[in-house]
């Protein structure tokens, strides 16, 4: 019987690696590889081909650099100059990754697609939900919260029952030993450069400076565009005070950084937009539900209050901290993944 074809996304980080091991003897196997905005681009095919050839699979290239800049750099230098700050793994997952990707890599005539996410898939009731991954601290569920019905039948995650430690000694027995220490950056395509840098090259131009207040409207200083701050910021703000001031509000109608105590940074009910719902869930306003509003939280226990379009209010039994616009709230129920929105 012929072995069924499996696209492997690699990165040349050790997670696609021990897929494409992982995968090699059950399936057959081709890798793949997204040339998108890296900025060591060249480098990285270089390793990518040499994990490949030493795993002796063949590698394609997947050129979608015009895409992800019209779909997520785009996303992603708007939000931040809306006052905004934004989550490009959010839109490039379900756009980018598991979908103009993911469509090439079927099209070549692989069956399916696997990637070294560490998170699950399950079915219940005829419907397939993303389920936190076994390792806890290297979960990545929260990330593809936006992912389809279809697009969630059609990959594969073989690492999902797996701890990160686990995937070191694996791939170490196979002969790859210069994986450990070499965690992939957050944001793929800035390198080294920051945010503001990588802003004024994406607009050609500057973010105007302007003012920096308390919630009275008082000025205290100067910021140098609001694109270099984020909620819940208290280094490089230049201002002096009696008490730690944190951002508080980005206010990009009046270009204005809004700052105050650590106390004003909590939050207990938010209102988010764009509305996902994995399957068609019927949340009801009494029962409690865990929700995390950035990838680094753990979760608070919140009510759902549903609102007219593809919105919703959630009512946390605790307050939360520097909740920020333009991130995503992910609503599990336990372990699994309900829906999702950006925070408004």
């Amino acid at each position: 019987m012929e072995k069924q074809k499996i696209g492997i996304a690699m990165s040349g980080g050790v997670d696609s690696t021990a897929c494409a091991l992982l995968l090699r003897e059950k399936y057959k196997v081709h890798g793949f590889f997204m040339q998108l905005a890296q900025p060591d681009f060249a480098e990285q095919l270089q390793r990518v081909q040499s994990i490949a050839d030493k795993c002796d699979i063949p590698l394609q290239v997947i050129d979608l650099r015009s895409q992800f800049q019209e779909k997520v750099l785009h996303y992603f230098s708007t939000s931040y100059h809306n006052g905004s700050t934004p989550n490009p793994c959010m839109v490039c997952n379900p756009e980018i990754k598991f979908g103009l990707f993911m469509d090439a890599v079927i099209a070549q005539g692989m069956e399916k697609v696997a990637t070294g996410h560490y998170t699950n898939i399950v079915e219940k009731n005829g419907c397939l939900y993303l389920q936190q991954g076994k390792d806890v601290r290297k979960d990545q569920s929260y990330f593809l919260a936006r992912l389809s019905q279809k697009q969630l039948g059609r990959v594969l995650f073989p690492l999902g029952n797996m701890l990160k430690n686990e995937v070191y000694d694996f791939v170490e027995t196979q002969g790859f030993t210069d994986f450990r220490g070499q965690e992939s950056q957050d944001i793929c395509f800035l390198g080294t450069e920051s945010i503001g840098s990588f802003l004024q090259k994406q607009d050609d131009g500057t973010s105007p400076a302007g003012d920096i207040v308390n919630i009275a409207g008082e000025i205290l200083g100067k910021h140098n565009g609001i694109c270099n701050y984020t909620i819940g910021q208290r280094k490089g703000l230049g201002i002096s005070a009696a008490a730690p001031l944190y951002v508080i509000q980005i206010d990009a109608k009046h270009n204005r950084i809004i700052v105050g105590g650590d106390d004003e940074l909590f939050r207990d009910a938010i209102e988010i937009k764009d509305l996902l719902w994995n399957c068609d869930e019927k949340l009801t306003t009494d029962q409690s539900y865990r929700v995390r509003i950035r990838y680094g939280h753990h979760g608070g226990e919140a009510n759902i209050e549903h609102l007219p379009e593809k919105r919703c209010r959630i009512l946390f039994k605790e307050k939360q901290r520097a909740v920020t616009r333009g991130q995503f709230a992910v609503i599990y129920d336990q372990d699994l993944i309900l829906g999702s929105g950006e925070i408004i």
